[in-house]
């Protein structure tokens, strides 16, 4: 059974993240890896220091990251570090696929992004219009207002097989969470992610040269 890892907001998303981990223990959709991160002091540890204990201690063997957007999920510091700790391996552990589940009011039910093979089909059956290929930031800041950045930096990349499902479309349905949590597993290997963007280091609304380092 594929492991993982549910990120989220823990203050505003604690009921779809219990309800996600009920579907995961009675449907066998995932093993549920998920401990709190929130007890990590930024005490002036650097972002390398913080991103190997993530990596190695929280999310160890964890073979997918699956994040919970909310209306406030961009601004969090954890979420940031939890992302990007998991595009990355390291000596005991090697990068995770994500998943992103748009969680309900921040977009359209009828708006995601298919990039696993099959998940067409397999998803969104009923689907017949034709879709759209992005290739502008711009276009998925507008699709995905409150996405965070890290997330738009790559779904951008060409190199990176990173799916967005709305929330409807699994929350009754645990056989589409489980091929959705096992095809982003099995896509993990060959993502090279982007990862430029530096670690957020305090909760805000938006980047600024005082609220990140490298």
């Amino acid at each position: 059974m594929t492991k993982a890892f549910i990120s989220f907001h823990h203050s505003n998303d604690q009921e779809y993240k219990d309800h996600l981990s009920w579907l995961a223990d009675e449907f066998d959709c995932f093993e549920n890896t998920s401990v709190g991160v929130g007890d990590i002091e930024d005490d002036g540890r650097s972002s390398e220091k913080i991103r190997q204990l993530i990596r190695d201690y929280y999310l160890r063997d964890t073979e997918v990251v699956i994040l919970l957007c909310g209306k406030e999920t961009r601004d969090r510091k954890y979420v940031d570090w939890e992302l990007k700790s998991a595009m990355i391996n390291t000596q005991l552990n090697r990068k995770s696929g994500i998943l992103v589940i748009n969680l309900p009011g921040v977009a359209a039910s009828t708006t995601w992004t298919a990039a696993l093979p099959d998940e067409k089909k397999m998803i969104y059956p009923d689907y017949t219009v034709g879709y759209v290929n992005y290739d502008k930031k711009s276009q998925y800041e507008q699709q995905y207002p409150l996405m965070p950045p890290r997330i738009v930096d790559n779904l951008l990349n060409p190199k990176v097989q990173m799916s967005v499902v709305p929330w409807e479309r699994i929350e009754k349905e645990p056989h589409k969470l489980k091929w959705l949590v096992d095809k982003t597993s099995s896509v993990a290997k060959t993502n090279e992610y982007d990862l430029r963007r530096p670690m957020r280091r305090r909760n805000h609304s938006r980047y600024s040269s005082f609220d990140l380092t490298a």
